[in-house]
């Protein structure tokens, strides 16, 4: 098993920079890849970015690149998503994932999921 608790969210304005963290435990959470999505109100689950556990190769949502950056520390068993440049858009519940074939945007590729935590950019 493994749990996930994100932490950092809250409101900022547009224009505006947060830092997400995404604290795993459990025996095993090292192996896993780990990804970001985020859900706006009355929409579905959107991949943000995933980072891979053997290299740390990244990748992005469109939406996000150039703005976002996902980072993991293997010794601290935490990820990070660096968000820069806020749009309105960008509100949502943000939620980290962990899965041992993730790397993917797709949110069925993981395993363990996040209680989330609510990002807020008032325009």
């Amino acid at each position: 098993q493994v749990q996930l608790v994100e932490s950092g969210g809250g409101l900022v304005q547009a224009g505006g920079s947060l830092r997400l963290s995404c604290a795993a435990s459990g025996r095993t959470s090292s192996l896993y890849d780990m990804g970001w999505f985020r859900q706006a109100p009355g929409k579905e689950r959107d991949f943000v970015a995933a980072i891979r556990r053997s290299d740390s190769s990244t990748r992005y949502a469109d939406s996000v690149k150039g703005r976002f950056t996902v980072s993991r520390d293997n010794a601290k068993n935490t990820m990070y998503l660096e968000m820069n440049n806020l749009k309105s858009e960008d509100t949502a519940v943000y939620y980290c994932a962990a899965g041992l074939v993730g790397y993917s945007d797709s949110p069925g590729s993981y395993d363990y999921w996040g209680q989330g935590t609510q990002v807020t950019v008032s325009s």
